[in-house]
């Protein structure tokens, strides 16, 4: 079967792979279509914490089961399936309290272990979700989305709360939409103003701002002073958070969306004076991938506007670099199988 590749830093290499063989309490995947997400723009330029080469990439996944067992969810051949792709232990102390999505053992395809970017795929049929009713685009989305799903969970957002998502890419966006479902008033800020007309349009963001030297005291005006008591930061990029707790109200929480492979630092006394929680949001669990299922069947997030950019399997390691340049003005990118 067909396969690409990561062999090291910027080179993929699209090559032959064996089949992978089906074992007890696995499905065999026919991968159809494949997200890009940061995380493989990240590993493909040497900038994942959590990785090692050569691996096969691949995370935001939709397929079609060509093979599987008998099953108590009733999966079967011909089926359409989103792909959690995070293999939890389901016994360390994470797994125990429920919290898969930070198992102590965690192995994230296409990170730890081998992903989807290959014809056929094996996978765990507890790690298998039935997407009928969804096109293979909105399928392949349920993963990303579910990151922003589980980070407005795990600020547990009440209706009317003003909030700040600072970063418009993909996974911002989707941190946008749930907390605007969650009933919260939402400032987005950003440098590029096209992510942020997005934010608007897409996401229906109440407030935009421009991530300049202005952007605090603007954030200040519209909070009557009072900042936002939930920010976001799905940057991935460390100043940005690192200058992130002045948005923070008194009593407010940070919570750290995105992940870089740097120190984070900060001033303890605008930390402390403000008694704030901070939070890091890790990955997603069923319950995130099952509320991003019914919201996308219920058509209340689109993927007009958010998937810009796409190419066939064989097209993609050329098409890497070009998605990287900031003026492709790539939001989302989606291979086909």
């Amino acid at each position: 079967m067909r396969a690409i590749v990561c062999e090291e830093i910027d080179r993929l290499v699209l090559k032959e792979l064996p089949l992978p063989e089906r074992a007890e309490g696995e499905a065999l995947v026919a991968i159809q279509r494949i997200g890009i997400c940061g995380t493989d723009l990240h590993a493909y330029k040497g900038n994942q914490p959590f990785f090692t080469y050569p691996r096969v990439l691949g995370h935001e996944l939709a397929g079609i089961i060509e093979e599987i067992g008998p099953n108590d969810a009733g999966l079967q051949p011909g089926d359409q399936v989103s792909i959690i792709p995070y293999l939890h232990c389901g016994h360390c102390i994470a797994c125990r309290s429920g919290k898969t999505n930070c198992c102590a053992s965690m192995q994230v395809m296409g990170v730890h272990v081998d992903g989807g970017m290959r014809e056929r795929i094996t996978v765990p049929v507890t790690h298998l979700l039935k997407a009928d009713g969804l096109t293979l685009d909105e399928t392949a989305m349920v993963e990303p989305l579910s990151i922003g799903a589980h980070a407005v969970r795990r600020a547990s957002l009440q209706p009317g709360e003003r909030v700040v998502v600072i970063g418009a890419g993909p996974i911002g966006l989707g941190v946008m939409a749930f907390a605007k479902q969650a009933g919260a008033y939402v400032i987005a800020v950003d440098r590029n103003l096209d992510r942020l007309e997005l934010s608007r349009t897409w996401a229906g963001v109440d407030e935009i701002v421009q991530a300049d030297d202005q952007a605090l005291q603007r954030v200040s005006e519209i909070t009557d002073g009072d900042y936002a008591t939930a920010v976001f930061d799905a940057t991935g990029n460390v100043h940005s958070m690192n200058g992130a707790i002045p948005y923070v109200a008194h009593g407010g929480q940070l919570i750290f969306v995105g992940l870089v492979k740097a120190d984070i630092t900060f001033h303890d006394p605008e930390f402390h004076k403000r008694e704030m929680s901070m939070l890091g949001s890790r990955n997603a669990t069923r319950e995130d991938f099952e509320q991003v299922l019914s919201t996308l069947r219920s058509k209340k997030i689109s993927m007009d506007g958010y998937v810009t950019h796409r190419a066939a399997f064989d097209e993609l390691p050329s098409a890497m670099d070009t998605w990287l340049l900031p003026e492709t003005q790539v939001v989302k990118a989606i291979v086909e199988l």
